[in-house]
């Protein structure tokens, strides 16, 4: 097809790219946002199996400071309820940009596959 495309049909491609942009990027967040999110859930659940008195470290930066333990138990539940949070927006925006590709990807078959009026 030696032709050159329709501009609305550039401009649909090139929608289309992007919304392939957006998922991707959303995709590899939503991934990193579960890997801490179970590394968290990790560290809770050994959390829970020491003695109330145990002495436990917090790696902050390069350091690792004493800290205790149910401070450090309540700055995990609070950070793990932060990535469920963010884990959930991340759900919704991947599906409103499934829903976007699709939309997309209809009108551009839609677009191709009806003959121009010339």
């Amino acid at each position: 097809m030696s032709q050159e495309l329709p501009p609305q049909i550039k401009n649909q491609l090139a929608q289309l790219q992007q919304i392939q942009q957006q998922a991707q990027a959303i995709a590899v967040q939503k991934n990193q946002v579960e890997i801490n999110l179970k590394e968290t859930e990790l560290a809770l659940e050994e959390l829970e199996k020491l003695e109330p008195e145990a002495v436990i470290y917090r790696a902050i930066g390069d350091l690792l400071i004493k800290s205790e333990r149910d401070k450090t138990k309540e700055s995990l539940k609070e950070k793990k309820d932060t990535l469920d949070l963010r884990l959930q927006t991340l759900a919704r925006q991947e599906e409103r940009v499934q829903k976007r590709f699709q939309q997309l990807q209809e009108q551009l078959k839609q677009a191709i596959g009806t003959p121009s009026a010339q």
